[in-house]
């Protein structure tokens, strides 16, 4: 089950080398997804009844979730057919755990298990230290350390997973307009030496989601002026990590994972 983004490609080589047949389900832009999928099938969030009944003709016994998808498109991307309007109407509410405790039910009812995302990410889940030549000043960690314990807290209210700070002072903590965006609107508020920090709920389910930051977010965070970009280690994707890691340096933002209990 393809987002965009260039991680499901990745993931489907990783699923390919273990043995699996993969079938792309391509709800984004996946780039390569195709050159690792032996069928790649065009698929949209509001036509639900067609992915089911090509889970039933592919047989598939087993699914992965991978790529970026936006809740926005499931409030605003047309008329669901029936198979998506009743997997909102036996949802709670469209928060995203709502909706993932649904869909594993319509899948299990399927014999199709939702595999979790880390076993075809390796090593890819970065363990804590500074990527970058720059590492953060003694203001900027007291400001890492408020961020991470803040993130935890809104993460586990299932709200967003980024906060942007500076000088202790939350500018933006992300919700429905995702990582981006939430570094966008923190940075311009708070001006030059902002703190941008992703971390992940104790309990976070690794079958619909893997946090991740990539070159996308550094440049997000060096055109508002960031100083740091810090992540939760081992829980928090680093994607394209040399990329990243260049992007950071030539804006000299201080790149780093941080062991949540150590924060």
């Amino acid at each position: 089950m393809c987002g965009a983004g260039v991680l499901p490609a990745r993931m489907a080589a990783e699923a390919r080398r273990q043995g699996w047949r993969v079938i792309a389900f391509a709800f984004g832009d996946a780039t390569g997804v195709a050159g690792q999928a032996a069928r790649t099938i065009p698929s949209r969030i509001t036509d639900v009844g067609a992915v089911l009944a090509g889970l039933r003709q592919e047989g598939v016994s087993a699914a992965l979730f991978c790529g970026k998808f936006w809740m926005r498109d499931v409030l605003t991307a047309g008329e669901p057919d029936a198979s998506a309007a009743g997997i909102a109407a036996r949802a709670p509410s469209l928060a995203d755990a709502d909706l993932a405790r649904v869909v594993l039910a319509t899948l299990g009812e399927m014999g199709i298990t939702v595999l979790d995302q880390r076993a075809f990410i390796g090593d890819w889940l970065a363990g804590s230290g500074c990527w970058s030549a720059r590492e953060p000043t003694p203001e900027e960690w007291e400001d890492v350390r408020r961020g991470i314990a803040v993130v935890r807290r809104l993460a586990e209210s299932r709200i967003g997973q980024t906060v942007v700070l500076k000088r202790g002072v939350p500018t933006a903590v992300e919700a429905i307009e995702g990582t981006t965006e939430a570094i966008r609107r923190g940075t311009a508020l708070a001006g030059p030496g902002a703190v941008v920090v992703k971390g992940v709920a104790p309990d976070h389910d690794y079958r619909f989601d893997t946090p991740t930051i990539g070159p996308e977010t550094l440049e997000a965070a060096a055109a508002g002026g960031a100083s740091v970009v810090a992540v939760e280690a081992g829980r928090v994707l680093i994607l394209e990590k040399d990329v990243t890691v260049r992007i950071a340096d030539r804006a000299s933002i201080a790149l780093v994972s941080v062991d949540a209990a150590d924060a």
